[in-house]
């Protein structure tokens, strides 16, 4: 069942009772998945409360306690300025005093608990480097100016934005920049009217053709998500350490586009 069961409404308490129907299976223990970029934890503690509880559940009608407890992930990161993300000198202190708090309670040991904190270890060390081509300056209904600013990428390589509104800032990359901000709108090369990177941001008025922007924050979710929309090869992807690069996943190819061709 996509996205796990339900502990109010009993499909989870009925799933344990079906595995328990097949002796070759063994349950180890309980999973939660309660969302994703969350930035407090106060969810990440109700879940916990909640997986003890079925813990103890179990034991009270098994007279067996499960060994593993996985909390999950979901944990934020900070895609724009501003946004606060969950240090995770902060993640484990705090799970386990809860997890700590709910065992004793129910008078159960405590399990082995792990989490999954994916986004939040890859989503910030990467970034995605696009170049500037074709601007435009279009006069809104109101009479306010946009820049629109195209780049040679978009929602082939980060459909993020486009699928479901994920937001993400940009600053000039190859030069720095006093001129007067702009009110702007980063835009990929693709054949679609929602192909948007960022939809609102102030941008130096003298980025032209040829200057590169860095997107920060395109670790997770960017190159899994990729595509060949549109018959656009896939950017690169290098890594950075101590001030070497090297390619760890090459360009993509015209060739490489059609090798799956008969």
């Amino acid at each position: 069942m996509k996205f796990g069961f339900s502990i109010a409404s009993g499909a989870a308490w009925n799933a344990i009772l079906e595995v328990r129907k097949y002796p070759e299976l063994e349950l180890r223990g309980f999973h939660s998945h309660i969302g994703s970029q969350i930035l407090n934890m106060d969810s990440f503690e109700i879940a916990a409360d909640r997986l003890i509880g079925l813990l103890a559940k179990f034991r009270d009608e098994f007279s067996a306690q499960l060994p593993e407890l996985d909390l999950g992930g979901g944990y934020g990161i900070a895609y724009l300025p501003g946004d606060v993300e969950l240090e995770a000198s902060e993640v484990l202190p705090a799970l386990y005093a809860q997890v700590k708090k709910a065992c004793e309670s129910a008078k159960l040991d405590i399990p082995k608990v792990s989490i999954e904190p994916g986004r939040a270890i890859v989503g910030p060390t990467m970034f995605t480097l696009y170049e500037v081509g074709t601007i435009k300056d279009v006069t809104l209904e109101s009479g306010k100016i946009r820049r629109y600013i195209s780049v040679d990428g978009g929602m082939s390589d980060n459909i993020r934005p486009s699928l479901y509104g994920a937001k993400y800032t940009t600053s000039l990359a190859n030069r720095s920049s006093s001129a007067p901000l702009v009110d702007s709108r980063l835009v990929g090369k693709h054949c679609e009217t929602g192909d948007i990177v960022i939809r609102d941001i102030e941008l130096p008025s003298d980025i032209a053709p040829g200057d590169l922007l860095a997107v920060p924050a395109t670790g997770a979710y960017g190159r899994s998500m990729a595509s060949n929309y549109n018959h656009i090869p896939r950017p690169p992807v290098i890594a950075v350490k101590d001030g070497k690069a090297r390619v760890i996943l090459r360009r993509e190819t015209e060739a490489d586009l059609l090798n799956l061709d008969i």
